[in-house]
C-alpha cells in the first residue's frame, strides 16, 4: 500500500506509456513464464497450414494487445486501491500470453498485427471509461472479455491441426489462465452483464478477429 502513494497522477502516465510501448514494439514484454511451446516438437506443416495458423495466432496476439490495453486502462481510473491492484496483476500475467504468440508467429514466418495501435488505443479507452463508471462495471467488463476469449480461444484449438503441438500448448495454457481471470474478476465483484451486452462485445470482437488474421 506504501508503494500506491507515492505514485502521482503523472507518474501513471508515464507507467501507461511505458506499458503501451512494451506491448506494441517486437519483443519488448519479458514473459515470467517460458512458453509450453519450448518442450514440444516442431510440426511439418505446408504452407497452406503455417499460414492459416499464423492467422489465427495473429488474432490472439491482437487480443492480448487488447486485454493488456484494457487492464491498463481501468488500472488508470479504478477507484478501489485493491481493484487497480488487481488490475495490474492481470496486466503482467497476459504479458506471457502476448509473448508468447508473437513467438510462436515469428516461428511460423509471419508477422503481429500492423492494426495493433489502433486496437491499443480503442482498448485503452473503453477499460479506463469502464474504471470511471465503477469498478463493479470494471471488473465485469473483464469476466465478459475473457468468457470472448475463451471462446475464440476453443474455436482456434478446433482449427489448429493435432500435430501442431507447439500453437496447441501456448493456446490450452492461454485458455486455462484466461478462464481463471474471468473467474476471479467476477469473485472480486464484478457485475454479471445482460446477454444483449455480450452480444454486442462479440460483433466487436468479430471485426478485430476478421481485421488481424490477414493484416
Amino acid at each position: 500500500m506504501a508503494n500506491e502513494r507515492h505514485y502521482s497522477p503523472v507518474d501513471r502516465l508515464l507507467l501507461q506509456a511505458d506499458a503501451a510501448l512494451r506491448t506494441l514494439l517486437p519483443f519488448s514484454g519479458q514473459p515470467s513464464r517460458p512458453s509450453p511451446a519450448i518442450v514440444q516438437p516442431e510440426a511439418e506443416l505446408d504452407d497452406q497450414q503455417a499460414r492459416h495458423i499464423a492467422g489465427l495466432m495473429r488474432i490472439n496476439h491482437t487480443g492480448e494487445v487488447c486485454a493488456q490495453a484494457l487492464y491498463q486502462g481501468q488500472a488508470l481510473t479504478a477507484k478501489l486501491p485493491h481493484v487497480r491492484a488487481a488490475m495490474e496483476h492481470a496486466a503482467d500475467e497476459e504479458i506471457d500470453h502476448l509473448a508468447w504468440c508473437e513467438q510462436r508467429i515469428r516461428q511460423l514466418g509471419s508477422h503481429p498485427s500492423v492494426l495493433n495501435p489502433l486496437f491499443y488505443g480503442l482498448s485503452f479507452g473503453v477499460g479506463a471509461v469502464a474504471g470511471l463508471i465503477s469498478d463493479k462495471v470494471s471488473l465485469g467488463f473483464v469476466a465478459a472479455t475473457e468468457d470472448q476469449v475463451v471462446k475464440h480461444l476453443d474455436e482456434h484449438l478446433e482449427q489448429i491441426p493435432a500435430e501442431d503441438e507447439k500453437s496447441r500448448a501456448i493456446l490450452k495454457q492461454m485458455r486455462s489462465d484466461e478462464a481463471q481471470h474471468a473467474t476471479s474478476a467476477l469473485e472480486a465483484g464484478g457485475l454479471r452483464f445482460p446477454a444483449p451486452v455480450k452480444f454486442g462485445m462479440t460483433l466487436v470482437s468479430k471485426l478485430m478477429t476478421k481485421s488481424s488474421y490477414r493484416l
